[in-house]
């Protein structure tokens, strides 16, 4: 019989046994890709490079945290300018690619995406700018200012100069808030110093934010500095002239003693959070989600051996006194212009202070 008989049978069988397996293949691999295609797409337009430390490291590792935790795919766009037509580009992207939210993480990105944001009502976003709202968007940020009031009163305490330098970006509602409260942190303990600023006109410039920190220091006598900027140049100069300084957004490492501590916020909780919201259909169920030292979300990191024991624990009776209810933006407050910006029965709500901090508080003076 030779392979007519029983070889053409086993030929059938071992013939059949492939179609099987590659019917199997095929199964599993389409049963893949629709598992892949079930999963919640959730977009991040970032304004800088997501491996630079600070804020944009600090929020990438954030929102990637979340969406791990909860099996979400992450489609990130960064280095994304503002004002420039560029995050609408990557917003239209993100959209094509299925993004079913939208996290807008630089201040000017809701502005430029007011539009899109109304052609869209399906999708979900979520801006850290609290000065432009619609139905389907919503504002999400910390309570960074009461970490910021802490950073303030420690500054307030090692100064001998009594006078502080404070590197910012711009004069917005955001930078502003966090200015105020690091002064009403600093006159808090010493009440006849006083925090000068000088603008760099941009989140990133790193020349910028280091001639300004040199001259702080050089020519108005700053032995303290920190800054609101998204990396920490200003960091660099002073640890090269020998003065101390206060990080933000990142928890610094290789410095000296004379990095005091850092303003930080665990971004993986909040993120973690704010994904949840999404995933159960409730993110755009209010105005805004601002939470803060309560929960644990915004602290200072643990400090330097330049900080003595007893500064150590005054600051901490201040953040107990926060913990406890203390309205840091309460009571009679007057700007740098000598306006009543609170009156003595009053406390400032967050209406005003998400949108509306257009003044700096007394004790600031804008260096230019």
């Amino acid at each position: 019989m030779g392979f007519s008989g029983i070889g053409f049978k086993l030929w059938k069988i071992l013939l059949g046994l492939g179609a099987i397996c590659l019917v199997a293949v095929f199964a599993f691999t389409f049963a893949d890709e629709r598992e892949d295609e079930a999963r919640a797409k959730i977009g991040f337009i970032i304004i800088g490079d997501v491996r630079e430390a600070g804020w944009n490291a600090s929020q990438y590792e954030g929102i990637k945290a979340a969406c791990d935790k909860f099996g979400a795919r992450l489609l990130v766009r960064d280095k994304v300018k503002e004002n420039c037509g560029e995050c609408p580009a990557a917003i239209r992207e993100l959209i094509d690619e299925g993004a079913g939210m939208i996290f807008l993480a630089s201040y000017s990105y809701s502005k430029e995406a007011r539009e899109l944001v109304a052609e869209y009502p399906n999708i979900a976003f979520a801006t850290n700018s609290a000065e432009v709202h619609a139905r389907n968007m919503t504002a999400y940020f910390v309570r960074m200012y009461q970490a910021r009031y802490l950073a303030g009163a420690l500054a307030g305490l090692q100064t001998k100069t009594n006078i502080i330098g404070y590197v910012a970006a711009m004069p917005n509602s955001e930078v502003n808030r966090g200015i105020n409260a690091f002064t009403l942190g600093v006159r808090r303990v010493n009440p006849t110093a006083k925090v000068v600023v000088m603008w760099t006109g941009a989140w990133q410039n790193e020349e910028k934010e280091a001639v300004n920190a040199e001259r702080l220091i050089r020519e108005k006598n700053a032995d303290v500095i920190t800054y609101h900027q998204d990396e920490d140049s200003a960091c660099r100069i002073a640890e090269k002239a020998g003065v101390d300084f206060i990080g933000y957004n990142a928890l610094l490492t290789g410095y000296s003693p004379h990095c005091l501590t850092s303003v930080i916020c665990q971004w993986d909780v909040y993120y973690t959070d704010i994904v949840q919201r999404y995933l159960k259909g409730e993110i755009n169920s209010v105005k805004n989600h601002w939470i803060g030292i309560d929960q644990n979300v915004v602290k200072l990191s643990e400090f330097s051996s330049a900080v003595s024991s007893e500064t150590a624990q005054r600051v901490e009776s201040l953040k107990q006194e926060l913990l406890n209810g203390k309205f840091i933006f309460a009571g009679e407050l007057y700007d740098n212009q000598g306006v009543l910006r609170c009156a003595e029965d009053e406390v400032i709500g967050d209406d005003v202070l998400l949108e509306r901090v257009d003044w700096l508080i007394e004790g600031v003076e804008v260096f230019e």
